[in-house]
């Protein structure tokens, strides 16, 4: 099969088309005929060796961390899958690998592709609705009139995190460029910042919590606006113990993440407020709670743009340099 896979960490030219064998099946997996695969930073990150210290994948890996496609074999002891359905997912950390014609896929990480959408949009949902659910839902538990701050509104996490947190009853408000401010809008926020003119800490206060996909300073000034007992959760900010215990960690590693986010859960102290640090993980479960929402029109995916998949390459340079001007970036393979 044709895949795109990363021979050694670095830069862009470390990526390349090469034809490698068909996945091996599993008695619990799913093999699965990839029609779409969502382009995420992670893809990029991954690529550079930022999660090295604590994903040591294998060299060469096939990136790609979202997929939309159709069942064409299944394991011995798969229950839930037949060959035929139509599937997306976000494969679990280990076993990544979505841009490639074919990938085997553990049935607890897979969910029936939602009816109401075509393979791209879908395709384009997984990582980032997973995020969202994790980060609103599971974390936060966030309740009906409580006020959330989603930053990057328009960007592939923040469109979906904007529309769940509404479908919760939430105040939302998020921060945005000039030119989103009508798209994220629509997707129903109520407090809409112009980052480019306007200063998020000086127009709000008071909030139950923020969700934080840029990380440095802006992480570091969300803790303001955040009411006593509030929660900043980031999934770009630095690694927390509570976070290096969930891994498994190994005491050094332990020491180091302690370390990185002690000046900011040092803050949040400060503020009367929690910090905390997400790292997605792959549940099929969670996206079939996704998917009525999605089916009843409460979240809709938002793509910038469909790139062959021959262009993969393409399609995650216009990722990396910021190109795309709202939603997510997906090749097809179809």
């Amino acid at each position: 099969m044709k895949a795109f896979r990363v021979e050694k960490y670095g830069d862009a030219a470390t990526v390349r088309a090469a034809e490698i064998p068909d996945p091996v099946v599993g008695a619990e997996d799913v093999l699965v005929k990839i029609h779409a695969a969502g382009v995420n930073p992670l893809d990029m990150r991954i690529r550079n060796g930022d999660f090295k210290a604590f994903l040591p994948y294998r060299l060469p890996l096939v990136l790609g961390n979202d997929l939309a496609g159709t069942v064409i074999q299944v394991g011995a002891d798969v229950t839930e899958f037949a060959v035929g359905d139509d599937v997306y997912a976000r494969p679990d950390k280990d076993r990544i690998g979505t841009f490639a014609d074919l990938i085997a896929v553990h049935q607890d990480d897979l969910a029936p592709k939602p009816a109401a959408l075509t393979m791209t949009e879908a395709a384009s949902l997984p990582l980032v609705a997973l995020t969202a659910w994790q980060a609103l839902v599971e974390r936060a538990q966030v309740q009906r009139g409580q006020r959330v701050l989603i930053h990057a509104g328009a960007g592939g996490l923040g469109s979906i995190a904007v529309q769940l947190a509404k479908a919760l009853g939430a105040h939302v408000a998020t921060t945005v460029s000039t030119a989103n401010v009508d798209l994220v809008k629509k997707l129903g926020a109520d407090v809409v910042v112009d980052y480019r003119t306007q200063d998020f800490t000086e127009l709000l206060d008071g909030y139950d919590v923020v969700l934080d996909s840029l990380g440095g300073d802006n992480l570091a000034r969300s803790l303001r606006v955040l009411k006593p007992g509030g929660r900043a959760i980031s999934v770009a900010g630095p690694p927390d113990p509570a976070f290096a215990r969930e891994l498994g960690a190994n005491p050094v590693l332990r020491l180091a993440m302690t370390a990185l986010s002690f000046r900011t859960r040092r803050s949040a102290k400060r503020h009367g407020v929690t910090y905390s640090f997400l790292f997605m993980k792959a549940s099929g479960d969670q996206l079939r709670e996704l998917t009525p929402l999605v089916d009843a029109g409460m979240i809709r995916p938002v793509v910038d743009r469909v790139f062959p998949f021959d262009e993969t390459l393409r399609a995650m340079e216009y990722v990396e340099k910021g190109r795309a001007k709202a939603g997510k970036v997906v090749v097809s393979m179809t």
